[in-house]
């Protein structure tokens, strides 16, 4: 499955590793998912995780992004049409129509009209995970 993370939901599921927002990076981290990217989105990762208030260890950070940058589809994007409301959010609207994502997961579903988002479902993480585990027991129920 083709996501596109913004970068709120990576940061709480790094200060909440148990929390929806966890789930889903180690969902990532281990290839169940596929992150979906391109360099304005690594460098916006790398910049906030390296922000001093956050602690993170950075020798772990450079690990992750190295991870998620090998592991994940690269894209390149067209400008949108319209604007989002907040123009900081546009590369991942931008790369999740690019790369045909499923799903656009964020904390800020208001920046993301849905008038705006081409077709792109955007979801919160814990919309997202029950909409996955949904599907999962439905697979899981066809095949028995």
């Amino acid at each position: 499955m083709n996501i596109v993370l913004d970068t709120n939901v990576l940061v709480a599921g790094l200060l909440s590793p148990f929390g929806p927002c966890g789930e889903i990076v180690r969902m990532v981290s281990s290839g169940e998912l596929t992150l979906s990217l391109d360099a304005r989105i690594l460098t916006e990762y790398d910049e906030v995780l390296h922000r001093p208030k956050f602690k993170f260890d950075k020798e772990k950070v450079s690990v992750l992004l190295d991870h998620m940058e090998h592991r994940g589809l690269t894209v390149a994007s067209s400008p949108l049409i319209q604007s989002l409301p907040d123009i900081d959010d546009e590369p991942f609207l931008e790369v999740a129509i690019a790369a045909h994502a499923e799903f656009l997961l964020t904390g800020n579903r208001k920046h993301f009209p849905p008038d705006l988002c081409q077709g792109i479902t955007v979801l919160s993480p814990g919309e997202f995970l029950q909409l996955y585990k949904l599907q999962a027991v439905m697979v899981a129920s066809s095949i028995e």
